[in-house]
């Protein structure tokens, strides 16, 4: 009769390896601002349809280009990523400035829209219930757009001065993290404010 050991086999051939210090820290930051992305949605929803006065959602335009933008750069990040990992900078820095091109469009077609709800449509913060959680659910979101923009137009400076290496993947790998965070954010935003709220 045969024993059975009782502990799994590991192999000599793959050590076990912690966890990149980098992408444990960014899953933890992940978490951290998913909880307060939940608040202020919750918030949103709490307060639809309980302003009495002023302007109401129904003045909002979908932003379906710009919200085509934003998602299409997930895309064109993961092959800036995919060119960095087969050593091809020239090929990263073009879909790493294609990301940057296409979330600085959203932005700007975040400031055009909000241009249009304060000057024509009157909605300001303070206006009522309805303009203070659309300005605070989506300033949130367009300030975290900011902060990945910053981390990757930053990036995308080494990487034209020869600063970025292959070496430094894992390094990308993390902002990019975090730039598909606030791609799959802003479909919970799009959903709640402009077809939920609506």
């Amino acid at each position: 009769m045969s024993a059975i050991p009782l502990t799994p086999h590991i192999s000599d051939d793959q050590p076990w390896k912690l966890p990149s210090k980098g992408k444990v820290g960014m899953y933890c930051l992940i978490v951290a601002e998913s909880a307060i992305f939940i608040i202020f949605v919750l918030a949103y929803l709490f307060y639809i349809g309980k302003t009495t006065f002023g302007p109401t959602p129904a003045v909002l335009e979908v932003p379906i280009i710009n919200s085509i933008a934003l998602l299409s750069s997930s895309i064109t990040i993961m092959l800036a990523e995919r060119a960095l990992e087969h050593g091809k900078m020239k090929g990263f820095s073009l879909w790493w400035a294609i990301t940057i091109a296409l979330g600085s469009y959203f932005l700007y077609g975040t400031g055009v829209e909000w241009y249009k709800l304060i000057h024509e449509d009157g909605l300001t913060i303070s206006t009522n219930l309805f303009g203070t959680t659309f300005y605070s659910l989506v300033g949130l979101h367009a300030t975290h757009v900011i902060f990945g923009l910053i981390g990757l137009t930053l990036t995308l400076i080494f990487a034209l001065t020869g600063k970025l290496k292959h070496e430094h993947n894992e390094k990308v790998q993390i902002l990019a993290l975090y730039w598909h965070f606030v791609d799959a954010i802003w479909i919970v935003v799009f959903t709640v404010v402009y077809i939920i709220g609506r």
